[in-house]
């Protein structure tokens, strides 16, 4: 992630669980993994993933490779009916798309 890889399946957990996530059944792609962070609070502290990604969690900023609901990755994936992660509540994953 900290390279900026994008990648789609990966046998792994979702962060700070023991549940299989989209990645591991093959249901799911991050995109620009560095541009685009996972971001949540765990036990009070922001967590961000990739840990080089920091100057990338304000939104806010005009930057290249930022996905957003202007951004035509977010509308292709959106339009074939993908789930983006930047829409999620509990948490924000930029790169994610699942189905």
């Amino acid at each position: 992630m900290s390279d900026n890889n994008s990648s789609a399946f990966n046998f792994r957990f979702i962060s700070h669980t023991t549940k299989i996530s989209k990645h591991g059944m093959g249901m799911a792609v991050d995109i620009n993994t560095l541009y685009n962070p996972y971001v949540k609070t765990v036990d009070g502290e922001l967590s961000i993933e990739p840990a080089n990604a920091a100057d990338y969690v304000d939104r806010s900023k005009d930057f290249s490779h930022k996905i957003d609901h202007d951004d035509l990755c977010y509308k292709l994936f959106t339009e074939h009916g993908f789930e983006w992660g930047g829409d999620w509540t509990h948490s924000k994953d930029y790169q994610h798309f699942e189905k």
